[in-house]
């Protein structure tokens, strides 16, 4: 009974106690279902329905998808639901599972700032949000989690800085926030946190700062580092040894600069390291490398390496790729890489490496990738007999000679095979084994094909085995075979078949046709014969025809009408007959168009003119008849137009104007008559105009003036008349330009009669007469009269104390004198209306003197500090100076109260003017031409004198450009005139902030080496059309890091201003500009290049962008 009675009352007092408990949990857990139903109703995408069916009150929260609860609370304290392709924003009552230890949201498409509520949930460990796309910056709180192992938000776009307090993190393992937006440096903080295991900001861009020197002290269980892709800079910290741990080590795309420390060699855990896109200029590779037995991937591309690749590498016996690509690395190829058993990429191209390709290379069973192109390597190429795993073979641009090895069909896995720009000889392999090749490119060898000129070149039947072959690229090679007619039977896939200068003769097979995707032919200067293949048409991937440079004859094909892709069609200098089809004038794809040095004997058709996106357009030496359509006004893009040698008749049409893009125009040799039309004057872009051998009559009209652009200018054998125009480039031609015009007059030098004005000479006996009685004694009044007033005048003046003196131009003998009245008559008293700019010196006047003449005064202001000596040295400079590139003094006005410089009138403004005021735009030929101007005025200022002139102050407001758009360099107020034999002096006046060279800043050091690196900052900011001083630019990245990243990174258009480089041609010619100007601001002095270099590399980039549009190579 009592034993009974204990029993109830032990139940009763157990069931008092369970209630509250059963209670509590229903209510905290309902908490956690109400937080996690808020977050469903948040989610505005649920592909997969997971959530919206799963996530229900119809089941326990903790039996949800994605949900786990813990046994001892019942409460929430893991929720994963990575993956399942959810897309919203995080709620606030997540803040509310404040039992959670992971949360695992990555791998959806949540969006928003991170609420500030999570804050709460102190209990996390683990917080993966990777691969979203949450916004804003990341939240400072992350630091206050006290129990926060690992914090994972890769592949977001957060931004800002890292908050310093993510060092608060004493249990931090792994730190993953790859791939955002963040800025700023690294929280030092971080490499306190011994804990901490991988810390990975790679792919952020613009995290900048140095790495502490005692990085590693504190972090003994550092096993990856991943900071990729950033702005970092500054030497790799010599003491990484500590950190033993560390199996990856990235550190690849940044600015870090200095030698690579041998130290990393230590640790013994590298499997990975990746170095490359660095600046490490000041050494090559550590042979201690050679230790890291573990390491299998090793890449330092691009990164200024020099010296010789170390042979202990070889002891790398776990390597399974090492890049070594694109730096200046030299001596031979280690024969110990041989021993690297499970090397399977092998890459170090783009580098001076000599000798021969050791043998033992082609021993490694395992590789597949081999790339040794543009180096010197020599030798023969020796491949072994047995099995070959190698995928792809690249070792172009170098010297190798002798035979392709026939053995190279052993590598039957290969896809890519590069032997283009070496020496091989010898006839080309039956490459039929090599099933899977998809790019073979052997152009630029002295490869033959058969030994008769009249066989077919077999190896092109073989290569109809490779069934996936793409590319075939055979051009520069001595073939001397026939095509046949089973190219037709090549791969379906082939899409280039490239075989120019080959000395390939007989016909196109017609079996081309049959190549269903090919896109690019290129046959040009062969010696083929017979017809065009009518089958091309088929071909309607086709986007490039070179037909150029043989003998093929007959109609062209009306089939190649079909070709509706096709932007370039080269069929010059054959001998085809015939009319130009007209269709072709529907083919609304074509850009280019070459039919000239042919015997096509029709009319121009005239659907040709609707041709709107037609960019250049050749059809001269033929015998085209009929006239000039006046629809030619709507080629509005067409800038390279030669109908020359044929036999064109009637009037050039003056809507001829309405090609506002036509930089080259040839009409010789023809027959067109009446006149030259006015409204040529209106193509402003006109480099080269070519009208001679003609029959054109009238003037040549005076808007060809204003051709600002024109170098090239022929209207010789015709019937013109009248004055030969002498304003703009016209004082540059000479007399061939205006050969055989019976009529035409004008200056002496074009070797024609003066011109003289109809009865002047009967009429000039009157005016001497009517001179000396009727205009003579009243002027000899005026100029008393006017003489007693000046005098008047300047008493008036002198006694209120306002200068009259004009004498004080020291040493100045050739010079105007011009008083103090004239220029306050001739600038309105100095007024605002005729301001033309303000400087540290004083300003400038728009002023018209006494005779008419137009001129810009610069005024001194003697209140300032240092002016008197800006004045005397502008006066000192300018009187030893003459060039066409400098402002001309035209005179001066000093005294001890006024001084001032009258300067020829530059009615275009200065530089800065075009390069930063919207409604102003510098076309390329412009902004080169202009570049070429300074550069000539500081050679001539730095080497055309028996002492040198430093200028000191190079920048757009210093350089004013004519009518003409001729730049010329002014402001020689701070320059420098070195004695005979002084290279350098010091000062203490400033330059300009952003165009001063280092030195000059730092130790006051002025030399012609400081103009140089002011002018390559000029070059850039001509060029880039940003300002060195603009807010994007600061002391991490200036504008010259800017471009020369640009330029590493082969993105030149991003930094370029986009007008300058719209064709590829353009782009070619600026990237040698910036590459020019990178020399410019070497930071040593005295390594920088010469203005004499500068000049003469500008005329050859200058060249080479006037004939390469004068003269469009055939087939490119």
């Amino acid at each position: 009974m009592n034993s009974w009675f204990v029993f109830v009352v032990l139940l009763l007092l157990l069931c008092s106690i369970n209630k509250p408990f059963s209670a509590t949990t229903l209510f905290d857990l309902t908490t956690d279902q109400n937080a996690l139903l808020v977050f469903k109703n948040t989610i505005t995408s649920d592909p997969n329905a997971i959530v919206a069916n799963n996530w229900s009150t119809n089941t326990s929260v903790c039996n949800w998808i994605g949900v786990s609860c813990g046994n001892k609370h019942q409460r929430v304290i893991s929720l994963n639901i990575s993956g399942f392709a959810l897309s919203g924003t995080l709620p606030p009552h997540l803040g509310n599972l404040t039992f959670l230890r992971s949360l695992d949201i990555s791998f959806n498409s949540f969006t928003g700032p991170i609420p500030y509520e999570l804050s709460r949930l102190y209990r996390l460990k683990e917080i993966d949000m990777g691969v979203n796309s949450f916004t804003g910056k990341i939240p400072s709180w992350f630091g206050a989690l006290p129990q926060l192992e690992l914090l994972r938000l890769t592949n977001n776009t957060f931004s800002g800085t890292i908050p310093e307090e993510i060092g608060n993190c004493s249990s931090l393992q792994i730190l993953n926030i790859n791939a955002n937006q963040l800025t700023g440096h690294i929280p030092h903080g971080l490499f306190n946190v011994s804990s901490i295991k991988e810390i990975r900001m790679a792919y952020n861009g613009e995290l900048s700062g140095t790495l502490p020197s005692d990085m590693c002290n504190n972090l003994p269980n550092l096993s990856w580092l991943a900071l990729s892709a950033n702005q970092i800079e500054g030497q790799i910290p010599q003491n990484i040894w500590k950190c033993e741990k560390l199996e990856f080590l990235w550190l690849s795309e940044n600015r870090f600069n200095g030698e690579i420390p041998s130290e990393i060699g230590s640790l013994s855990m590298l499997t990975e390291l990746y170095l490359g896109f660095n600046d490490f200029k000041s050494g090559g590779i550590p042979e201690e490398f050679g230790k890291l037995s573990r390491l299998e991937n090793l890449s330092i591309f691009n990164s200024s390496l020099t010296g010789p690749i170390p042979k202990q590498l070889g002891n790398c016996t776990s390597l399974v790729e090492l890049g070594l690509g694109h730096n200046h690395l030299t001596g031979e190829l280690p024969q110990e890489l041989g021993h690297l058993a499970f090397l399977e990429t092998l890459t170090v191209g783009y580098n001076l490496l000599s000798s021969s390709i050791p043998s033992s290379i082609f021993n490694i069973s395992t590789l597949k990738y081999l790339y040794l192109s543009f180096n010197q390597l020599s030798g023969k190429l020796v491949l072994p007999r047995e099995k070959l795993n190698l995928e792809e073979l690249h070792l172009a641009h170098n010297q190798l000679s002798g035979e392709i090895p026939s053995s190279i069909t052993n590598a039957s896995m290969l896809t890519d095979l590069e032997l283009s720009s070496n020496s091989f000889s010898g006839y080309i392999p039956n490459f039929g084994n090599l099933r899977f090749l998809q790019f073979l490119h052997l152009w630029d060898n002295n490869l033959t094909g058969q030994d008769s000129p009249n066989q077919e070149l077999g190896f092109l039947n073989s290569l109809t085995d490779c069934r996936f072959l793409k590319v075939l690229q055979i051009s520069g090679n001595p073939l001397n075979g026939i095509l046949p007619l089973s190219m037709g039977n090549l791969s379906t896939s082939l899409q280039k078949f490239l075989a120019y200068e080959c000395n390939i003769n007989g016909p196109i097979p017609s079996t081309i046709g049959n190549l269903s995707n090919l896109n690019w032919i290129a046959l040009f200067r062969n010696q083929l014969t017979g017809s065009i293949p009518p089958t091309i048409g088929n071909l309607n991937q086709l986007g490039r025809l070179y037909l150029s440079e043989n003998s093929l004859q007959g109609y062209i094909p009306l089939d190649l009408c079909r070709l509706s892709k096709i932007f370039d069609l080269y069929l010059n200098d054959n001998n085809l007959t015939g009319p130009i089809p007209e269709c072709l004038g529907d083919v609304e794809s074509l850009r280019d168009i070459a039919l000239d040095s042919n015997k096509l004997n029709s009319t121009i058709p005239s659907n040709f003119w609707n041709l709107k996106d037609l960019l250049f357009l050749n059809l001269s030496l033929n015998y085209l008849t009929g006239q000039l359509s006046s629809q030619i006004t709507s080629m509005k893009v067409m800038n390279n137009l030669d109908l020359s040698h044929n036999q064109l008749s009637g009037e050039i049409p003056s809507s001829i104007d309405g090609c506002q893009s036509l930089e080259i125009l040839s009409l010789s040799n023809n027959k067109f008559e009446g006149s030259i039309p006015p409204s040529l004057g209106n193509v402003k872009g006109l480099n080269t105009l070519d009208l001679s051998h003609n029959n054109l009559s009238g003037t040549i009209p005076d808007s060809l003036e204003d051709l600002k652009l024109l170098q090239y200018f022929n209207v010789s054998y015709n019937s013109l008349e009248g004055e030969i125009p002498t304003r703009g480039h016209f004082s540059n031609f000479t007399a061939q330009s205006f050969f055989n015009n019976s009529a035409l007059c004008g200056e002496a030098k074009f070797h024609v009669p003066h011109c003289i004005r109809k009865d002047i000479r009967k009429s000039r006996l009157k005016k001497v007469d009517r001179l000396m009685k009727y205009i003579l004694p009243p002027f000899i009044l005026v100029i008393i009269l006017a003489a007693i007033i000046l005098l008047l005048l300047m008493r008036r003046r002198k006694l209120k104390g306002i200068p009259v003196a004009v004498d004080n131009c020291t040493g100045v003998v050739d010079w105007r004198r011009i008083s103090y009245i004239e220029l306050v008559r001739g600038s309105n008293d100095f007024s605002e209306m005729n301001l033309l700019g303000t400087g540290g010196f004083g300003s400038v006047f728009k002023a018209t003197l006494s005779d008419g003449l137009i001129v810009a005064v610069k005024v001194f202001n003697l209140q300032l500090e240092r002016v008197v000596r800006s004045f005397d040295t502008e006066c000192e400079v300018l009187s030893n100076v003459r060039h066409r590139n400098l402002v001309q003094v035209i005179g001066c006005c000093s005294n001890p109260e006024f001084k001032a410089l009258i300067l020829e009138y530059m009615p275009n403004g200065s530089l800065e003017k075009w390069l930063h005021t919207e409604r102003y735009c510098l076309d390329l030929i412009q902004s080169l031409q202009i570049a070429i101007d300074i550069a000539s005025a500081l050679e001539y200022l730095h080497h055309g004198h028996t002492f040198p002139i430093v200028h000191c102050d190079i920048k757009p407001s210093n350089v004013l450009l004519d009518e003409e758009m001729v730049a010329h360099l002014g402001d020689f107020g701070i320059s420098k005139l070195f004695d005979d034999g002084e290279t350098m002096v010091q000062t203490k006046t400033l330059a300009t902030i952003g165009y001063a060279a280092p030195e000059y800043g730092s130790e006051g050091k002025v030399s012609t080496n400081g103009d140089v690196y002011s002018y390559g900052i000029l070059l850039l900011e001509i060029f880039t059309c940003r300002k060195p001083t603009n807010d994007m630019f600061s002391d991490e990245m200036n504008i010259q890091g800017w471009v020369h990243k640009a330029i590493q990174e082969h993105a030149i258009t991003e930094v370029v201003a986009p007008d300058l480089v719209a064709r590829e041609d353009q782009q070619e010619c600026v990237l040698s500009i910036l590459s020019l100007a990178m020399k410019c601001l070497v930071v040593s002095p005295n390594e920088r290049i010469n203005m004499i270099e500068t000049v003469a590399t500008l005329q050859k980039i200058k060249a080479k962008v006037v004939s390469g549009s004068i003269v469009i190579t055939r087939g490119q």
